[in-house]
């Protein structure tokens, strides 16, 4: 972003993780919670491109795979007589799906207790640096009121 920009920017979606990346604004005057602000947030953000990314390339692996043995076990090849790629029915992926998510719910409930207390602690963050900021504003309107 530009250097006189006053703004987070956000990017396109990663083509792994389909996440939005953000490039946090870093003001002039940052002060130490600030800092803890926004260093906690891009520590939340790189924590979940990890996880998604490698979330979201293991799905796409073990669905290949999960096509390839069901249409291996009908005698069928991976694309058609017209050269489109085959596909399984409905159902037959309601099952990938359903063993996806029962192999992998461990791991999805680890990453939703690491998302709230990232989370509370963000909260938490800001709350304190807004309470900061509204009493320097509450001083610096006293002064020049003076």
């Amino acid at each position: 972003p530009p250097a006189h920009s006053h703004s987070d920017w956000i990017g396109p979606p990663d083509k792994h993780s389909n996440l939005r990346p953000v490039i946090f604004h870093v003001p002039a005057e940052e002060s130490p919670l600030e800092r803890r602000l926004r260093e906690a947030r891009q520590e939340a953000q790189a924590c979940n491109q990890r996880f998604w990314a490698q979330h979201n390339c293991a799905f796409r692996q073990e669905k290949e795979e999960f096509i390839y043995s069901r249409l291996k076990a009908k005698g069928l090849e991976m694309r058609d007589e017209t050269g489109q790629k085959a596909t399984l029915n409905a159902e037959e992926m309601a099952d990938f799906y359903k063993d996806f998510l029962s192999k992998n719910f461990r791991k999805h409930m680890q990453y939703n207790r690491d998302w709230y207390k990232q989370n509370f602690t963000i909260t938490f963050l800001m709350g304190q640096v807004a309470l900061a900021r509204a009493l320097r504003w509450l001083r610096w309107k006293k002064k020049n009121v003076e």
